[in-house]
């Protein structure tokens, strides 16, 4: 459902803050009156610097988002509404329910991996479309808004709490962003244990595939107009890399995106040691569907190997998170570990 452009019942308003900030979403790591905000040896180091605007009435910090915009937001925030499900599923990995979530990506319902913990939260619009009454109905204290861009959304979202976050830049990875959701909870020692536990999982599942270990592997979506196979930092193909896997020649690329859609001509990029497929839609199912008795699809190397694997693209064709990376590692040894 689309977000309401009806103007908003009147809400009570914070003072405004009028901080010129500028920075990478490095900045979100920042805060002041942290209780956890150290940073420990992870993949990204970040100085904890302590912001201008102080936070000194002790129910307060000062935090920047992915943008570089200076919010303030509770110390200890007790009704989170999220806008995506890498927003979702970050809070949750930090043992944090919130009041109300949005649909996963493609999906008239929450995320099938995350939706047996966030029963009877209400759901308050799709995918980065919240529907406005409902977002005020859930009281929220802070609103973790993924990658918003669209700033009428934005505008309405901070009349209902000025706590309002973009969490994700286009460039950022998941663990960065994952970094900066937990120091906007207030949770940035746990984030950085959270990602140190997965990089060790990461390690250990890899080191234990034996004949595949180190193989190439393909991972694709399929759209209705064909595949498009993920550049080195996209989330799936990060995981990968965690565990030691590698990239086929064609998908060795940095990025954290996909390829434009492969015509048939083109159909022996998607091919590697291992192919994992994923689809988002019904449409993209119809179309990998009819794609597999064609003798270009056919012909991959994968194919005639038995190496196919499918995989929830709601899943691995995400931003990512803990708990999407927990299902791709998964997903991974299963399907690698017994070869």
């Amino acid at each position: 459902m689309p977000f309401a452009r009806r103007p908003l019942s009147p809400v009570r308003r914070r003072a405004a803050q009028a901080l010129a900030v500028t920075g990478a979403a490095a900045l979100l790591l920042t805060g002041c009156g942290s209780s956890g905000s150290s940073s420990s040896g992870s993949s990204t180091a970040v100085s904890p610097v302590a912001d201008a605007a102080g936070g000194g009435d002790g129910g307060k910090r000062t935090v920047k988002d992915a943008t570089g915009k200076a919010v303030e937001v509770p110390a200890e925030p007790k009704r989170i509404v999220t806008l995506t499900q890498e927003d979702l599923d970050a809070v949750l990995a930090l043992g944090v329910k919130p009041v109300g979530i949005t649909n996963g990506q493609g999906l008239a319902e929450p995320p099938a991996y995350l939706k047996d913990k966030v029963q009877g939260v209400p759901v308050v619009g799709n995918l980065l479309q919240p529907v406005m009454d409902k977002v005020i109905a859930a009281k929220p204290d802070l609103i973790l808004a993924g990658d918003m861009q669209d700033e009428q959304v934005l505008k309405q979202l901070r009349e209902i709490t000025p706590s309002t976050l973009v969490t994700m830049a286009p460039t950022d990875d998941w663990k960065l962003a994952f970094r900066g959701i937990g120091n906007a909870v207030n949770k940035l020692d746990q984030a950085n244990k959270v990602i140190g536990d997965y990089e060790a999982k990461a390690a250990k599942a890899g080191g234990e595939l034996t004949k595949n270990k180190g193989a190439a592997v393909s991972i694709v979506r399929w759209n209705p107009t064909g595949p498009s196979w993920m550049e080195k930092k996209q989330f799936a193909s990060g995981v990968a890399l965690d565990m030691g896997l590698t990239r086929p020649a064609a998908q060795d690329k940095d990025g954290n995106a996909h390829s434009p859609a492969l015509s048939l001509e083109k159909l022996n990029e998607i091919d590697g040691d291992w192919l994992f497929l994923s689809t988002l839609t019904d449409d993209g199912k119809a179309a990998l569907k009819d794609v597999q008795s064609k003798p270009a699809y056919q012909d991959l190397g994968a194919v005639k190997n038995n190496r196919t694997v499918t995989v929830d693209g709601s899943v691995w064709s995400t931003r990512g998170g803990p708990l999407a990376a927990d299902v791709v590692i998964g997903d991974f040894a299963k399907a690698l570990g017994g070869n």
